[in-house]
């Protein structure tokens, strides 16, 4: 009687060992003195240090389907920075620096030299946050997804003092919105960009429209954290799927409202492009970023030194609405 392998089954333990083997010395790069255990241990280990009243901040995400033209290009040492932006600049909007980072990569036939190039933007993206790769999960399932697909997740912890969390509260009428731009579209509404766009190979500029589209998601990390050390800060907001219609109003307490203009937003060539391809300018704007990556809203007269700063952090703030009296959370005009 035959015998049966777990590889005749589709899943090659060799090509794991190899692909593990590939991304240690990459893991590495990103730990410090808190991370306590290596790549391989059951469970890993981070030193909190000295805190008066910490608060731990979570938070996971995925790349969604902007991954396709990853794997239709054959560029995939992008598409794992935005894992990481995902999930920090989540943390990060109360004011939590993050801590550590863990992925989740699956795939249908894994080959070591895709997975520790994926692995290889995760990194890039861990030492853009100052965060460790403490650990990870790489899943071979043949037959659930097709070879040569992947799909990445991940999950991050931050931590905050809790006479600094930033959860919107103190907001308050009068208050100054302040945009950072975003890189490009980011990693959401590729839904709707893959119906739009398919030839990647298209010119656009002087480069291709798919290499456009992969430009990584912006980590916000480092500026916003030496922001919140100098000024005082009322409220944050990542600006992702659903845009600033979506986003902003999940940090604004009720009785008021964003109210943001339009004409000051500085709108990126890729979105006005995206419309030109059939898209109603309503759908753009619940859609996807538009330009704006990250929003701080402060008081006023604290606004021209948190410009300033900023400024001086190398990041191109400018100032897009006001907070008002109200009830529907945002009011775009």
């Amino acid at each position: 009687m035959s015998t049966i392998s777990y590889k005749d089954a589709g899943v090659n333990k060799e090509e794991g060992y190899k692909s593990v083997g590939l991304m240690k010395d990459l893991v590495k790069k990103t730990h410090n003195k808190n991370v306590l255990t290596g790549l391989g241990s059951f469970g890993a280990m981070y030193q909190l240090g000295q805190m008066k009243d910490p608060i731990l901040v979570s938070g996971t995400d995925g790349v969604g389907t902007k991954l396709e033209i990853a794997f239709k290009t054959k560029t995939y040492d992008t598409v794992g920075i935005d894992c990481v932006a995902m999930c920090v600049n989540d943390v990060l909007c109360h004011g939590a620096k993050p801590l550590f980072f863990l992925d989740y990569m699956a795939c249908g036939k894994l080959d070591a030299g895709i997975a520790a190039t994926l692995v290889s933007g995760i990194t890039e993206g861990c030492l853009q946050s100052d965060a460790a790769l403490v650990g990870g999960e790489t899943a071979e399932m043949p037959g659930f997804y097709k070879d040569g697909d992947y799909d990445i997740a991940g999950f991050t912890v931050g931590v905050v003092e809790k006479e600094d969390l930033i959860d919107g509260s103190k907001i308050e009428e009068g208050d100054t919105i302040i945009a950072l731009p975003s890189s490009g579209v980011h990693s959401n509404g590729f839904s709707l960009v893959r119906k739009l766009v398919t030839d990647y190979d298209a010119e656009y500029g002087d480069k291709t429209i798919g290499e456009e589209l992969l430009t990584p998601t912006r980590i916000y990390v480092k500026p916003i954290l030496e922001l919140i050390k100098k000024h005082r800060v009322n409220g944050l907001a990542h600006i992702t799927g659903g845009g600033i219609i979506e986003n902003l109003p999940r940090v604004i307490p009720a009785g008021l409202e964003a109210v943001v203009d339009k004409s000051a937003v500085k709108i990126l060539p890729i979105f006005k492009h995206l419309m030109s391809l059939g898209v109603d300018e309503s759908e753009m704007w619940g859609t996807f970023n538009m330009g704006v990556g990250f929003i701080i809203i402060a008081n006023p007269s604290e606004k021209d030194a948190i410009i300033k700063t900023l400024e001086e952090l190398g990041e191109a703030p400018y100032e897009i609405g006001t907070i008002s009296r109200g009830d529907n959370g945002i009011c775009l005009r």
